[in-house]
């Protein structure tokens, strides 16, 4: 069942409001779009702008729910020798069968 858009008191239909997150190589990062009934999650986009900087530079992702200071992910492109040069600290986790899953690394 779809709903109505909601409307104004002049049966227009009410805008949206985003978020957009542009970095510094001016390349679109994020999107992130409200119905306008909705408030928007500064929490979360202060969590995606703190990742976006932890990450621009490293060859490292952040795992869902991270925040800053918890362990990265290991890019999946990273080969076992370089991964060690450039994280000597990591972390396998491992699949209940034994083979590597993820390799996680503190950030800082």
């Amino acid at each position: 069942v779809q709903s109505e858009a909601p409307t104004n008191a002049q049966g227009l239909p009410m805008t949206v409001r985003s978020v957009f997150i542009i970095g510094p190589d001016m390349k679109l990062k994020l999107t992130m779009t409200y119905p306008a009934s909705t408030g928007r999650n500064f929490d979360e986009i202060l969590r995606v702008v703190d990742s976006l900087q932890a990450t621009a530079h490293k060859k490292l992702a952040t795992p869902v729910d991270w925040k800053q200071g918890e362990d990265g992910i290991i890019l999946p492109t990273v080969k076992g020798d370089e991964a060690l040069e450039l994280f000597p600290n990591f972390k396998t986790v491992e699949l209940p069968s034994g083979k590597p899953y993820l390799r996680t690394t503190p950030m800082n």
